[in-house]
């Protein structure tokens, strides 16, 4: 059975940094595509990056490319989003979501994942 479980939330400055975890039980890495989805206050749940060691490859929103980092740790079970320079407009709830069948043309649709956490609020404000 698959458990997600988000940590790291919290609030953070324009320009400062939080790294966000997704603790993972019943799934292993090299067979799960892992992602990060955020919704905003009255937004809709967006994609926000992803990694699949079954594709090789790691994605992101162009909103957080080259901000945002997301690694994976299978020893430790855990998934991690570093996020650098965070602006107001990354205020949200994070979720951590995993899948073992999504295609790559699915990545970013928050229809493909199957499991997901509770979520994990970001405020982003001076």
């Amino acid at each position: 059975q698959v458990q997600l479980v988000e940590s790291g939330g919290k609030l953070a400055q324009p320009g400062g940094s939080l790294t966000l975890s997704c603790a993972a039980s019943g799934v292993t890495f090299t067979r799960y595509t892992m992602a990060w989805f955020r919704q905003a206050p009255g937004k809709e749940r967006e994609f926000v990056a992803a990694f699949s060691r079954r594709m090789g490859s790691t994605f992101y929103a162009d909103s957080v490319k080259g901000r945002f980092t997301i690694s994976g740790d299978n020893a430790k079970s855990t998934m991690t989003l570093q996020m650098k320079n965070l602006q107001p407009e990354d205020t949200a709830v994070y979720y951590c979501a995993s899948s073992a069948t999504v295609i790559m043309s699915q990545v970013r649709s928050q229809s493909a994942y199957a499991h997901w956490g509770q979520g994990t609020q970001v405020t982003v404000s001076s």
